[in-house]
């Protein structure tokens, strides 16, 4: 009988039931009950959706950990099974700061804030509303501007800000405070991770209930006091990594990132009420996660000993691959040694109609990977669609980079993504146990084959927003902490590979918008209109470029 014929037949023998539970072996019930209580557990609410760097992040780490020991799985993070990183979130108000107007302390955050870019320093003075001495604060109410432009899509408010903010300093001015009396929303608010220079002078922006306290009459004097203060705002997100040394030449990785939204404070919910719950993350990626644990044990209790594998479970994926970016950045392992990597995210969510589809990433990035994967395959409770790109918005991207072979495997998106309904309720047990079963089968003809995977470049994946109506073509790099946006990868054919940017190089600036991280690219970004051209600044290590461009 053909190997190949040998290897379909193991696959309908190991899956071909499991939509049945009274026909389920036991090994598959024992599997089935181990996805149920991982999930069960990571997806509690007491974990309070594991948002990388908070309290159920370190609950989640320790019963992974957990299980890793029972499992009989060895340590390899770089503190036991943990290895941490730091995720900078940028500035916050310093605790020093303050904001007193006639003896009124300001209440930071609701009633004023500082502009991200404003001067640093302390100031007192007495200044007069309606006028602009030198050497004073002035004050300035945006309404009419507003007003002016409210059918401009064009019109930059904070450019507008920044620019007449160095007027009113050639003018005199010590300071410049902002408020706003139209109705129209000026959407302003502190921005944390603005990595903009700072202005020469303070830059303060009032709400309006202070602005009608106060600014109503303007022929008053006011007494003012402001210290303009900020401090860095960091945490610590960890990966949880595992290792089965079994004295083998090569590696196989498989990962699955465990940490979740939390409350959406960082603003990737797709909740849009304002209302703060907890997103539990069931399926993103408590079911990878789980998924990655039972297929360790599998793997530990594994006769089969020509591979080694380092099991991953990756913290802040959420926001913009963190773990899995830092990991390779700094392994903990020789990465020359990894034969190729498998990524698990959300895959519990198979769906019990005549579709059952289950996708597979990566396919592309290596020619071997067509002797064990076939969407035509026969036996196979799911369908697979095959994507060749070894790019993404998951970990598998940043093994990628590294010139490794990768596999992605995810089940599809659904209404529940990115919301708090994303519970354990949901998930499909049964699908997930045939997605395992299917992963092992193809581990285990690698380790049959014995050979070390062929890389292959694929297609880049562009990260688009729907509400937007053009796209750059790039892949931002989320953890680049400089100035500007750091494309990770670049499309062919997009706009900014027409442009000439490569994997690499650093935008700064996109027609008349400066940018200086992921969040002002994105705004500039929704400024332009399909076929619009402009011109875009990039930097290519210590050169500057300037490139015409079109959407």
């Amino acid at each position: 009988m053909s190997s190949s014929r040998t290897t379909l037949l193991l696959v309908a023998t190991l899956v071909s039931t499991f939509t049945q539970a009274q026909k389920l072996k036991k090994a598959d019930k024992e599997i089935i009950a181990g996805l149920r209580q991982h999930i069960g557990y990571l997806a509690d609410d007491k974990l309070e959706g594991r948002r990388a760097g908070s309290p159920g992040e370190a609950l989640a780490m320790e019963y992974i950990s957990g299980q890793f020991i029972s499992a009989g799985i060895s340590p390899k993070g770089e503190n036991g099974f943990y290895q941490p990183f730091e995720i900078n979130e940028g500035m916050i108000v310093s605790p020093a700061a303050y904001f007193i107007i006639d003896d009124d302390s300001l209440l930071a955050g609701t009633e004023y804030f500082p502009f991200s870019y404003s001067a640093r320093m302390k100031l007192e003075a007495l200044p007069s509303i309606a006028i602009q001495e030198p050497d004073m604060p002035w004050f300035v109410n945006l309404g009419e501007i507003l007003d002016d432009n409210k059918e401009n899509p064009h019109f930059d408010l904070d450019g507008y800000i920044r620019k007449n903010v160095l007027k009113a300093r050639d003018k005199g001015a010590s300071a410049v405070i902002i408020y706003n009396t139209s109705a129209i929303d000026d959407k302003l608010a502190f921005n944390p991770k603005d990595k903009s220079d700072p202005l020469p002078i303070p830059v303060m922006y009032v709400s309006k209930e202070i602005a009608k306290k106060y600014f109503t009459d303007e022929t008053a004097t006011l007494t003012l006091k402001m210290n303009v203060a900020f401090a860095e705002k960091k945490r610590d997100g960890h990966n949880v990594i595992g290792y089965i040394d079994n004295a083998a030449p090569s590696t196989v990785v498989i990962g699955a990132h465990f940490d979740h939204l939390g409350y959406g404070e960082d603003g990737n919910s797709m909740l849009r009420t304002g209302e703060k719950l907890i997103h539990n993350g069931a399926d993103d990626n408590a079911s990878g996660t789980a998924a990655m644990i039972e297929l360790a044990k599998i793997l530990k209790a594994s006769k089969q000993k020509s591979s080694n594998y380092l099991f991953i479970a990756f913290s802040g994926e959420e926001l913009g691959l963190f773990g899995s970016k830092y990991f390779t950045e700094h392994p903990t392992i020789d990465l020359s040694k990894v034969n190729y990597m498998i990524n698990l995210d959300m895959v519990g969510r198979l769906r019990n109609d005549s579709i059952h589809s289950l996708s597979v990433g990566g396919y592309g990035t290596s020619p071997q990977w067509a002797s064990v994967v076939n969407r035509n395959e026969k036996g196979l409770p799911f369908k697979i669609s095959i994507d060749s790109s070894g790019s993404g918005p998951s970990d598998h991207t940043s093994f990628y980079r590294k010139d490794i072979p990768v596999l992605f495997f995810f089940t599809g998106q659904h209404p529940d993504y990115h919301r708090p309904s994303d519970d354990a309720g949901l998930i499909n047990y049964e699908g997930e146990l045939g997605i395992i079963r299917y992963i092992e089968v193809i581990v285990n003809k690698l380790n049959k084959s014995n050979q070390k995977l062929s890389f292959l470049r694929t297609r880049e994946v562009s990260v688009s927003v729907s509400s937007f109506k053009v796209t750059l073509g790039i892949m931002p790099d989320y953890t680049f902490s400089g100035k500007g946006v750091r494309a990770d990868g670049v499309t062919d054919g997009r706009p900014a590979a027409k442009a000439g940017i490569k994997t690499g190089d650093v935008i700064v600036q996109l027609g008349t918008h400066t940018i200086t991280s992921v969040e002002t690219y994105m705004q500039a970004l929704n400024k332009f209109n399909k076929g619009e051209k402009t011109k875009v600044k990039f930097k290519r290590g210590s050169e500057t470029h300037e490139a015409d461009l079109q959407f």
